[in-house]
């Protein structure tokens, strides 16, 4: 198993994470797949925007940077095309990325410029006292949605994809061994990877819908999960209320800073 405690800002610790919260569940999985591909610290840079998940940068010993609300792709997008050289590393949650984040998201993904984004999809928005995200199932209930939520949810994973991200895979805190695997693939992609991991709120989403126990959402994950042989083989009816995870798409695309340098370097030859 690694050590990743080098990776870590021990003097940022306690964490503020709720009791049941599976955010550092993640956060290991990210260090870890660091820690495997051995990239030197000072060559990475992890950026997150607001919300729960996007404290995760506040703990990394990298170079890091905590920004707005739903920028934190914007920023990721301004250090790799000023560092290019750099593994830039996006830690967001489903609201910040994909609501007031979701343009930037979705235009990331269709330059395919090289950048690791990783979601905590826990359904909600924790930090700010449960209101329903873009990722909240319908009919499920929130703090603005006391009587169910109308909206139909996004798939982000095919949402990126059809975008035009060149690595898409979808993990849960409960397959913590096939995380690390799945991000570090993405951080060698030379292009846009988005990996989504889906987690627990307890005290939010959990408690607002029946599931109050951490144990309980891990085994939902469990049990709704099937990976991606599976699921090619299940019907229509049988795919109801589940959900698919492993690595959903893997082709490689040219990537958009080498473009970039491309375009100037012909340019200079004029």
């Amino acid at each position: 198993m690694s050590d990743i405690t080098n990776h870590l800002r021990m003097d940022k610790f306690p964490h503020i994470w709720c009791p049941g919260c599976g955010n550092g569940i993640i956060l290991r999985s990210v260090l870890t797949a660091i820690d495997k591909l051995g990239l030197d610290p000072n060559n990475v840079a992890v950026v997150s925007g607001i919300g729960c998940s996007s404290r995760s940068a506040g703990y990394v010993d990298f170079n890091t940077v905590h920004t707005t609300h739903g920028r934190a792709i914007t920023f990721a997008t301004g250090i790799k095309m000023a560092k290019p050289e750099k593994t830039v590393i996006v830690l967001t949650g489903d609201g910040d990325c994909s609501a007031i984040g979701g343009n930037h998201l979705i235009h990331a993904a269709r330059r395919n410029i090289d950048l690791t984004v990783v979601v905590f999809n826990n359904s909600i928005y924790g930090m700010t006292g449960g209101q329903f995200s873009p990722t909240t199932p319908q009919n499920d209930i929130a703090a603005t949605s006391p009587y169910g939520n109308l909206d139909n949810s996004f798939d982000l994973c095919e949402l990126t994809r059809a975008a035009g991200a060149s690595y898409v895979a979808r993990s849960t805190t409960f397959h913590a061994t096939q995380t690390p695997l799945l991000i570090q693939k993405g951080i060698e992609n030379k292009g846009f990877s988005f990996i989504e991991v889906v987690t627990a709120c307890p005290v939010y989403y959990g408690r607002l819908n029946k599931t109050p126990d951490a144990v309980d959402m891990l085994k939902l994950q469990r049990d709704n999960a099937r990976n991606i042989k599976q699921w090619n083989m299940m019907t229509d009816e049988e795919k109801q209320g589940k959900f698919v995870i492993g690595e959903l798409y893997n082709k490689p695309a040219p990537e958009y800073t080498e473009k970039y340098t491309q375009l100037i370097e012909r340019e200079k030859s004029k």
